[in-house]
C-alpha cells in the first residue's frame, strides 16, 4: 500500500511537471506570436507606419534643402523607385535621393510644368531623351505639393518601370502626406508668429503702465535715499532687460518669479506698506516651462485693479504646487475684486478698451501653447478679491526654453 501511494505521488508530480512545461511553452509561443507579424500585410503596415513616423519630424520643419535631404530616403522606401526628388515652388530641385541624376533637367522641366498648370505631369520612356549608357529609367511622375490650394513644391518619382496606375496613385498619396506635414509646419510657424506678436503687444502694454511710475518713484529717492534709488534702478534695469529680451517664447517658472520679485520691489517703493506679497513655491516645479511673461501681467493686474483702488492696500499670494503631470500656479489678491460679468466683457473687448489686456494676452498664449484645456481660471466677486489659476503641463512636445 505504501509503495502504491509512493508511486501515485510520483506520477502526480510527473503529471504536474508536464502540465507546467506545457503551460510555459504555450505562454512563450503566445508571447512570441505577439512580438512577430503573423502576415506579410501586418509587416508591410508596420514598415509603412514606421517610415512615415521617421519622415514626419523633418517635414514639420518646412520645405527646405536640409529637410528635403533628410526626408527623401525615408519616402523613397514607400515608393520603391530608383530615385525620388522634391522641388520648391519655382520648380528648382531641393533634393535628390537615388540614382539616375542625369535626369535632373527632365525632372526640373516637369516640375515647372506642374507649378504652372497645377496638374501632375508624366514622362514615359518614349518621351525621355537619355544618352546615359544602361539607363534604367522608364518613366517620371511629378505631382504638386499643396498647402490650402497653393502649390509650394513638387514631388518627382523616377521609376525603373513605365508609370502605371499604381505608381501614379502611390506618388499622389505620398505627396498628399508630405503636403499635410508641410501644412502642419506652416501652422506651427503661424502660431509662433502670433505668439511673438502677442509678446510684443504685451511689452508695449507694460511700457506706459509701469515704466513711467517706476522712474518717477526712483527719482523721488535720488535725494532722500540715494542707496535705495541705486538698488531700485538696478532692479528696474534687470526687469526691463528680462521683459524686453529677444531669446525665446518660453521661460522657466524660476526666471519668471525672479522677474516678479524685481517688479514687486519697484511697486513696493511706490506703495510703501500698502503692498505685501507672499510666495509659496514648491522647489520641484521651479524648472517648469511656461510662456514668457505669463505671470508678470497677472501680478500687475492684481496691483492695478485689485489693490490700487483699496485705501489700505493688501496682499498678493503666489502659489506654485506640484500636481502630478502638471504644475498649478495661483495668483490671488485680497483687493476690491469685480463683477464676473463685467470681467468677461472686459476680456472680450480688451483689444479695444485696453482693460485687463494683460489677462487676455496670457489666456490666449496659454491656449495657443498647451490647448484650450489650459486657459486661465478666474474667480472673483465685488469686494472678494481675485484668484487666477494656471495649469501648466510639465512636458509638452515642442515647448522648451
Amino acid at each position: 500500500m505504501e509503495q502504491f501511494l509512493g508511486l501515485s505521488t510520483a506520477l502526480l508530480l510527473l503529471v504536474g511537471l508536464l502540465v507546467f512545461v506545457v503551460v510555459v511553452v504555450a505562454v512563450m509561443l503566445v508571447r512570441a506570436r505577439r512580438n512577430t507579424f503573423a502576415t506579410p500585410l501586418e509587416k508591410a503596415t508596420f514598415g509603412t507606419l514606421h517610415t512615415v513616423a521617421l519622415a514626419a519630424p523633418v517635414l514639420r520643419e518646412g520645405l527646405s534643402r536640409s529637410s528635403v535631404e533628410c526626408a527623401l530616403p525615408y519616402l523613397r522606401t514607400l515608393l520603391e523607385t530608383c530615385a525620388l526628388a522634391m522641388s520648391d515652388s519655382q520648380g528648382e530641385i531641393l533634393g535628390w535621393d537615388g540614382d539616375a541624376d542625369q535626369h535632373h533637367p527632365d525632372v526640373r522641366s516637369l516640375a515647372q510644368d506642374v507649378v504652372t498648370t497645377g496638374r501632375q505631369q508624366v514622362a514615359t520612356h518614349a518621351t525621355l531623351v537619355c544618352d546615359h549608357p544602361n539607363c534604367e529609367v522608364r518613366g517620371i511622375v511629378v505631382v504638386p505639393l499643396e498647402i490650402e490650394g497653393t502649390i509650394v513644391g513638387t514631388l518627382a518619382a523616377v521609376a525603373e518601370h513605365p508609370p502605371g496606375p499604381v505608381l501614379l496613385r502611390a506618388t499622389a498619396e505620398v505627396a498628399r502626406y508630405i503636403s499635410s506635414q508641410l501644412e502642419l509646419a506652416e501652422l506651427d510657424e503661424s502660431r509662433a508668429r502670433l505668439q511673438r506678436a502677442e509678446v510684443r503687444a504685451l511689452r508695449a502694454q507694460i511700457s506706459p503702465h509701469f515704466i513711467y511710475n517706476a522712474l518717477t518713484t526712483i527719482s523721488m529717492f535720488i535725494r532722500t535715499d540715494p542707496v535705495r534709488a541705486r538698488e531700485l534702478l538696478i532692479d528696474f534695469a534687470d526687469f526691463t532687460r528680462y521683459s524686453f529680451r529677444t531669446a525665446g517664447e518660453y521661460t522657466t517658472l524660476k526666471d519668471e518669479l525672479a522677474n516678479i520679485e524685481r517688479y514687486i520691489a519697484l511697486e513696493r517703493a511706490r506703495f510703501s506698506d500698502r503692498l505685501d506679497i507672499k510666495l509659496r513655491i514648491a522647489p520641484e516645479v521651479l524648472q517648469v516651462v511656461l510662456p514668457f511673461l505669463a505671470l508678470q501681467p497677472l501680478i500687475e493686474n492684481a496691483v492695478r485693479h485689485g489693490l490700487g483702488s483699496k485705501p489700505n492696500g493688501g496682499t498678493i499670494t503666489i502659489t506654485a504646487e506640484n500636481s502630478g503631470s502638471e504644475c498649478v500656479i495661483v495668483v490671488e489678491d485680497d483687493g476690491v475684486g469685480m463683477d464676473p460679468a463685467r470681467l468677461k466683457e472686459d476680456l472680450a473687448d480688451a483689444h479695444l478698451s485696453g482693460a485687463h489686456v494683460g489677462l487676455g494676452n496670457v489666456d490666449d498664449r496659454m491656449r495657443s501653447a498647451f490647448g484650450a484645456d489650459f486657459a486661465l481660471i478666474v474667480d472673483t466677486a465685488v469686494g472678494a478679491g481675485m484668484k487666477i489659476t494656471l495649469r501648466v503641463p510639465k512636458f509638452r512636445a515642442g515647448i522648451r526654453v
